[in-house]
């Protein structure tokens, strides 16, 4: 189950509203998958919000989740975040970073303090549109279990 960390009720208004003014249909399995993604902070999987979806829409397909995860990342009301074990979703499309625990797995936000300095290319032709800041660490729960201070997976990528 997806931790909410507020009332799907209480979003509901604000779903309709920011699903209309890019000019979606407010259908109900759009509506509801959007609030999903929106009432938590945990980064779901799309087989999460596919099971959180499924408690209140029963009969929705894994296809119509997909489908609309992918245009509600296209019209920038979620973000995509690749990862080695799958898609995950963030409902947070305010700039910020990422801290992902190397023992239990978790992600979490990170707000950006200040004004970063511009990005320079790191090759000529290129143009840097935005970035992003990944953390890796152990987070207070692990470190005050004693969990394992090595990545359970590789984060490194390559370098």
């Amino acid at each position: 189950m997806i931790p909410n960390k507020n009332s799907p009720r209480a979003d509901r208004a604000r779903v309709g509203e920011s699903l209309r003014s890019r000019g979606l249909r407010l259908t109900r399995p759009r509506r509801i998958i959007l609030e999903v993604v929106r009432a938590t902070d945990v980064h779901p999987s799309v087989s999460a919000v596919y099971a959180q979806v499924r408690r209140r829409l029963p009969r929705v397909s894994l296809g119509t989740v997909y489908r609309n995860l992918r245009r509600l990342a296209a019209e920038g009301l979620v973000q995509e975040r690749a990862e080695p074990t799958g898609l995950r979703v963030d409902g947070n499309t305010a700039p910020h970073d990422h801290f992902t625990c190397v023992s239990c797995g978790r992600v979490r936000d990170v707000p950006r303090r200040g004004v970063a300095p511009p990005l320079q290319a790191p090759a000529r032709g290129l143009e840097i549109l935005s970035h992003r800041v990944e953390f890796y660490g152990r987070c207070g729960a692990c470190r005050r279990r004693g969990g394992p201070s090595t990545p359970h997976r590789r984060h490194d990528h390559g370098r």
